[in-house]
């Protein structure tokens, strides 16, 4: 079985077909009469074999690489998402404490594992700016508020 041969019928001429090595190497056919024959050498499929494994690798390696940097960058997105929450809580608490104390300059606020660092300038309007802070991220958000006849009127709300 060194050099085995596969025939196939291509007309009605010959009921007989020799036999297949599966496991080949070269192939190549020649044409007699109304039979095609296939000439065939051991090793050809390993080597199919490990060129497309060699491409299903590097496929998957690939996808791997995407789906851990989109993971980390989900992950970095939403901590600054937090720190950003952060900020926003400590403008609406710096608005609390000055409809019940006009004279409100700040504090340190932690919420959770978060912190806001809220900073009150200015006398009418007034501008708050607050840090929050969540681990190495860093959001600050600003506000400015007017007060009249007991009511606090926001005229910009931004992230700075």
């Amino acid at each position: 079985m060194q050099n085995s041969k596969l025939q196939f019928k291509i007309q009605n001429s010959s009921p007989k077909l020799k036999t297949f090595n599966f496991f080949a190497r070269r192939h190549s056919f020649e044409r007699r009469g109304a039979l095609l024959t296939f000439h065939f050498e051991k090793g050809q499929a390993l080597i199919t074999l490990l060129f497309f494994i060699l491409i299903s690798l590097t496929i998957t390696t690939g996808a791997i690489i995407i789906i851990i940097i989109n993971s980390i960058s989900v992950g970095r997105f939403q901590e600054g998402a937090l720190a950003y929450y952060a900020a926003e809580s400590g403008i609406e608490n710096a608005l609390l404490r000055l409809l019940r104390d006009p004279n409100y300059t700040g504090e340190t606020l932690t919420i959770g594992e978060k912190t806001a660092i809220i900073t009150v300038t200015g006398s009418n309007p007034k501008t708050v700016v607050v840090v929050g802070l969540n681990g190495n991220f860093k959001r600050t958000v600003s506000a400015q508020m007017s007060y009249n006849n007991g009511y606090y009127t926001f005229s910009s709300w931004k992230e700075i």
